[in-house]
């Protein structure tokens, strides 16, 4: 079964196309014009060993919240088709990951019930260009599209690039983790018979 998926979103202020492939070695390909948002899917790409293309146009003129949450919604809804009936995954996933004095911590459930907690207390500054704030929208995009229960927890920290990026990789481990089969697992995993 090839779990794959290629999604393109078109709106009056952006322009995404995606092609992901679950069962991938962790190649990327991202051009959003927005360098930092790249640099943050490269981690999801890499640390939970996705193949992922991304190209992305948008109004970065005015800022850059509908790129990057266009770019949430767009990857959230590929997620969603690549995993199909959800058959013989492991569902949950959870990471703890350090980036020098910063620890994140995102669990994650495959549920088909959208949620985000987003516990994370950093300063509403910029990374470069980059408004931190719109790392949330990201998120909230992303689980709003995926069917995915998401719990991001920022433990500790200072330095608002390592913060960032500590979350990002936790959520690729943790992502990687719940989307991985089980051998064990017959169906989907629920009592309902469904996800």
């Amino acid at each position: 079964m090839q779990r794959r998926s290629n999604v393109k979103r078109k709106t009056g202020e952006t322009e995404i196309s995606i092609d992901i492939n679950l069962d991938g070695e962790g190649k990327y390909k991202i051009a959003t014009g927005v360098s930092f948002l790249d640099h943050m899917l490269a981690q999801i790409a890499r640390h939970g060993l996705f193949d992922l293309k991304i190209n992305a146009r948008g109004d970065l003129d005015v800022d850059f919240h509908h790129t990057v949450e266009d770019v949430g919604i767009s990857l959230g809804k590929a997620f969603k088709d690549a995993l199909g009936d959800k058959s013989g995954i492991r569902r949950y996933g959870y990471a703890i990951i350090p980036l020098n004095e910063s620890l994140a911590s995102v669990a994650l459930d495959v549920s088909g019930r959208s949620f985000l907690v987003y516990n994370v207390d950093i300063p509403k500054e910029k990374i470069g260009g980059f408004d931190v704030e719109l790392v949330e929208e990201f998120f909230r995009a992303f689980a709003n599209n995926s069917g995915i229960s998401l719990h991001i927890n920022m433990m500790y920290g200072s330095n608002l690039h390592h913060l960032v990026e500590a979350i990002f990789k936790a959520f690729a481990r943790a992502l990687d983790e719940a989307t991985s089969f089980d051998s064990r697992v017959k169906g989907v995993p629920s009592t309902k018979g469904k996800l």
